[in-house]
């Protein structure tokens, strides 16, 4: 059997995306130089610090590396990152085939997390 852990993202600075990942719900495992170990519930991100390069190379990548997580209630989590500052793009919308809530981590990448209960 195969099962899916993580993976891992090129960041800027960790200074600056720990504390953004933290506020979704990620808790530090690891913090070892410019490598950090995020956990959320059985799988993991992993951050690895490049500094200027990122800001050069992710513009390229933006479009195609999302983190997707999934969420019970996205109204509730709206509300919740409303009201603690976390920078949303807006509020939940439906796409047809999921409802979902997007935000950019500092870097700009994509977090989506999609309606987890049953349609």
């Amino acid at each position: 059997m195969i099962t899916f852990a993580g993976m891992s993202l090129p960041v800027t600075s960790l200074d600056r995306s720990l504390p953004f990942y933290e506020s979704l719900g990620f808790a530090t495992e690891v913090r070892n130089g410019r490598f950090a170990l995020l956990r959320l519930d059985t799988g993991t991100l992993g951050l690895l610090e490049l500094g200027a390069a990122v800001e050069r190379e992710s513009r390229k990548l933006r479009a195609f590396v999302q983190v997707e997580l999934l969420a019970d209630d996205l109204d509730e989590l709206y509300a919740d990152f409303v009201a603690r500052g976390v920078p949303v793009l807006g509020p939940p919308r439906d796409r047809g085939f999921e409802r979902q809530l997007q935000l950019r981590d500092p870097d700009g990448f994509t977090v989506e997390f999609a309606d987890h209960s049953p349609r």
